[in-house]
């Protein structure tokens, strides 16, 4: 078994802080008790929580699984293997665009039809936010191809992309199941 290596470790950016402070703010203002709190929340009690929440920020990726971490009341900690990623997507509102900040949002497999947050990671203010989000593809397309054997998929001189091969070999390997449960359904039937 491989020992598990850092390949890159995201920096996130100090607007985050800003961001937290002036949602937090608006949540306040949107309660009755909310509002008497606003005075400590402006005056000191905001800039200080909103930094160190900042600080609890984490995300790796390793050469196995992209770890995340943060919260302060609440600490979540999330290890994701990368081959059970389906999905990273950008979320951008008028909000995030105004303070300069992109939410990767990820979607991962499994899960069991327990409810569909369990299967979502989002991580706010990413510096280099797409090429972070290439790096995991990256990784994650490298282990998937070890995982099927489909390493030294491109021999030289070949022609033939691994993509390509990746492709028809999943083909293969469709066809070759549904002829299984035919046979299955067959034998069944008779």
């Amino acid at each position: 078994m491989t020992e598990e290596v850092i390949l890159n470790e995201a920096s996130f950016s100090p607007r985050v802080k800003t961001y937290i402070f002036f949602v937090v703010l608006v949540f306040l203002f949107s309660t009755v008790i909310g509002i008497l709190l606003v005075p400590f929340w402006v005056l000191g009690v905001g800039q200080w929580l909103s930094g160190k929440y900042f600080k609890t920020l984490s995300c790796r990726i390793t050469n196995k699984n992209l770890k995340f971490s943060k919260g302060l009341i609440i600490h979540i900690e999330k290890t994701i293997p990368l081959e059970n990623i389906q999905d990273l997507s950008f979320v951008g509102g008028p909000v995030l665009r105004y303070f300069g900040l992109t939410l990767i949002r990820i979607e991962t497999a499994g899960g069991g039809g327990g409810h569909h947050n369990q299967n979502m990671m989002s991580m706010l203010g990413i510096n280099h936010a797409e090429q972070f989000k290439t790096e995991i593809l990256q990784q994650r397309e490298k282990i998937i191809r070890e995982k099927h054997g489909y390493a030294s998929a491109n021999p030289v001189g070949q022609g033939i992309s691994s993509s390509n091969l990746n492709d028809s070999q999943l083909l293969v390997d469709i066809k070759n199941e549904l002829i299984g449960i035919r046979k299955a359904l067959e034998n069944k039937a008779h």
